[in-house]
């Protein structure tokens, strides 16, 4: 089982930035890891994929199109954690954001962002965004 743990969450003006962080179990490399996704959650509204990284195809990388240009998505082998560089932060990106490691392989243009293919979950970070 992966255990993941999110950092990094907190309270921006609009225009912001924020990273969050994502550290992996040292039991597991994060290279072996199929695929990782950020998803986030605002009150009333269902959870969504915002970012996913695969570890095939040298790191390929997937954004929704409410993030695509503002947030980055990247992984780092050595200290084994995933990122979530957020830029541009605006007040609908407040929610509650979650990493997901999924094991098992998937298609990759729609299973990045498809909740049950991902068995493993942190237990979130807050980020609040004010205008």
């Amino acid at each position: 089982q992966v255990q993941l743990v999110e950092s990094g969450g907190g309270s921006v003006q609009a225009g912001g930035s924020l990273m969050l962080s994502c550290a992996v179990t040292p039991k597991v490399k994060i290279y072996t890891i199929y695929c990782m996704t950020w998803f986030r959650q605002a009150p009333g509204k269902q959870r969504e994929g915002v970012a996913g990284f695969y570890t095939l195809g040298g790191g390929t990388t997937y954004y929704s199109d409410s993030v695509k240009g503002r947030f980055t998505i990247s992984r780092d082998n050595a200290n084994n954690t995933l990122y979530l560089q957020m830029n541009n932060l605006q007040p609908e990106d407040t929610a509650m954001y979650y990493c997901a490691a999924a094991t098992e392989p998937h298609i990759w243009n729609t299973g990045w962002r498809q909740m049950n293919y991902f068995g493993n979950w942190g237990q979130g970070t807050q980020v609040n965004v004010s205008s």
